[in-house]
């Protein structure tokens, strides 16, 4: 079956990961480490990307558990340098959605992202504009790897999972995205990821 959709994760895929400076600047206005930050993520980032809670809701939250407890104008900080990490796209990975347009190809994004963040991002980034297609689980109370996200996808897709490609820097949400039938592969760089197209269908012999 031909491939009709190639799909990207957002979060290290079409953004660059949240960079040294971000994690110090959170490490001054929290005053708990990266590793710490990175613990209290690890657990409980969920919930923000689920869209329980605002940023300054889970910062609250995560924060308390570390006990720290920090007024409104500190969380919304915090809350506003968390989402600016990932702001910075990655200019090929940019060229690589706009090259797939001109091939006819429909292109998606799939991404635990966070309502705030959600909405800047689709005001601003343009990308979100030029794809086919963007679920994002705060949106819809949904997360990576659970299927109903994907089933959301493939509803706005309107094409069965063998006719996509996904990428996800996370292996988990590769692994779940194979036992549905979607050709998924696990993210490197986007000249790996051209590589990994041009292998999978003659569609993309010329990317």
């Amino acid at each position: 079956m031909s491939i009709k959709a190639v799909v990207f994760d957002y979060g290290g895929v079409i953004c660059f990961p949240p960079s040294v400076e971000t994690a110090l600047e959170l490490e001054h206005l929290t005053g708990l480490s990266s590793v710490q930050m990175e613990e209290l993520n690890r657990k409980y980032r969920w919930r923000y990307d689920k869209g329980t809670y605002n940023g300054e809701e889970y910062f609250r939250q995560i924060l308390s558990k570390a006990g720290v407890f920090l007024d409104e104008e500190s969380l919304r900080k915090i809350a506003q340098t968390d989402m600016d990490g990932y702001k910075y796209l990655n200019p090929e990975t940019i060229q690589l959605i706009t090259d797939l347009k001109a091939e006819g190809v429909k292109t998606a994004i799939l991404s635990n992202m966070p309502v705030d963040f959600s909405v800047w991002a689709r005001k601003h980034l343009g990308v979100f504009g030029e794809v086919d297609a963007a679920i994002i689980s705060g949106e819809h109370h949904l997360l990576k790897p659970e299927t109903a996200i994907f089933e959301k996808l493939r509803e706005e897709l309107q094409l069965a999972y063998e006719e996509m490609i996904y990428f996800d820097d996370l292996p988990e949400n590769i692994i779940r995205a194979c036992e549905l039938g979607i050709n998924g592969f696990v993210w490197i760089n986007p000249n790996d990821a051209r590589r990994a197209l041009r292998k999978t269908d003659k569609v993309f012999a010329l990317l």
